[in-house]
């Protein structure tokens, strides 16, 4: 294992590489029968690529809540705000989701982003139907809800209004600073055992950071974040996610470390997934930005899922397996304990759900 500071990263901007993006790649579409390969007769070369921009494509869904049976989940409801992410993480496992959008996984899913306007009226409306039954609503299980369009959409902090007002729980998952903005909503609801956090931090290394998350907030912002959410009495873990072996893995401990250190009370770690085009994507980044590397890790990457770029079986598709993978569980176990981020997280406090109208309901009959 390397260190990340040890790592050399291919930073520069060149053909093939877009400033600021995770990646210059989009591939097909997998629903697509028909493939348009990109032809270089060399007589077109521009002096510099336009970077492209974001944009917003207003989504039409008439339901916010999706619920699942996974047996590796541990919550069975989330709301995601966004589909598609501009922090641009090239290891998103979330990135195969845009082909379900006609869009491509690669730099479609960073720069064409689907907002969810309705997205409080349609949580208010799910909430308030007379046969819910609540459970932890989970924000960010897919893409982030702290991404930068939520600093001007505040669809996010929109959602957090209408839990706080219901006394619903909700966990959320994020990569971003911005999650801080919103510590008064949380930090209410924390002192009633209804929010938690959870933040992601992959590297303590800046410049592997940039390379593999180049809209995300920095390791130590990150880190600043969870410092913030503990002084405002909000539980906050961190998510030492993914871990890629041969690139990061050697950084988990000391993840951990600076996290316990900034206050954060648990903590969770898991296998880099690469499923369906994301094998294609993460393959070229490496190949792109750590050419002398890339072999190596991908091999690692294979030794840990039974001689695959991804193993999407249940009960193995977070932790992977083989020898390099059960090392790495042991050792996350091992610096979890450590640095005590291994205590049982408390249960969310389901009990204090109430629909604001059955509330009055109740005050007005008290009265009488």
């Amino acid at each position: 294992m390397v260190p990340a500071s040890r790592l050399q990263i291919n930073t520069e901007t060149k053909h093939g590489v877009l400033k600021g993006r995770g990646t210059a790649q989009n591939p097909a579409n997998r629903f697509e029968r028909e493939r348009v390969e990109a032809f270089d007769d060399g007589w077109d070369h521009p002096e510099e690529e336009s970077r492209p921009t974001t944009s917003l494509i207003r989504d039409a869904s008439r339901s916010i809540i999706a619920r699942n049976d996974s047996p590796d989940l541990s919550f069975s409801q989330s709301v995601n705000p966004y589909r598609g992410c501009e922090h641009g993480c090239i290891y998103c496992f979330a990135r195969p989701t845009h082909a379900y959008l006609g869009l491509s996984a690669g730099l479609d899913f960073e720069t064409k982003i689907v907002f969810k306007p309705e997205a409080a009226r349609l949580l208010e409306k799910e909430l308030s139907r007379s046969g819910y039954k609540p459970e932890t609503i989970v924000l960010g299980s897919n893409t982030d809800p702290y991404q930068p369009v939520e600093r001007t959409l505040s669809i996010t902090r929109s959602l957090l209004e209408v839990l706080e007002r219901f006394n619903h729980p909700v966990s959320i998952v994020t990569k971003s600073a911005g999650v801080l903005r919103d510590v008064d909503i949380l930090s209410r609801m924390a002192g009633k055992n209804l929010a938690q956090v959870h933040l992601s931090i992959t590297t303590l290394d800046p410049a592997l950071a940039r390379a593999m998350e180049p809209r995300a907030a920095s390791p130590a912002r990150r880190l600043a974040a969870i410092n913030g959410l503990t002084k405002a009495g909000i539980p906050t873990g961190v998510l030492a996610s993914p871990m890629i072996p041969g690139l990061n893995d050697a950084e988990l401990e000391t993840i951990l470390e600076a996290a316990a250190k900034a206050g954060a009370t648990s903590a969770a770690s898991l296998l880099l997934r690469l499923p369906h085009e994301l094998g294609e994507l993460f393959t070229e980044w490496l190949q792109t930005h750590m050419p002398e590397r890339a072999g190596h890790i991908l091999s690692l990457i294979r030794q840990s899922r039974a001689g695959q770029l991804n193993d999407s079986s249940f009960h193995s598709r977070f932790t992977g397996s083989g020898p390099y993978a059960q090392l790495l569980t042991q050792r996350f176990t091992r610096a979890a304990r450590q640095f005590k981020l291994d205590g049982k997280r408390e249960k969310l406090d389901l009990s204090k759900f109430c629909a604001p109208h059955a509330a009055r309901e109740v005050l007005q009959m008290s009265l009488f």
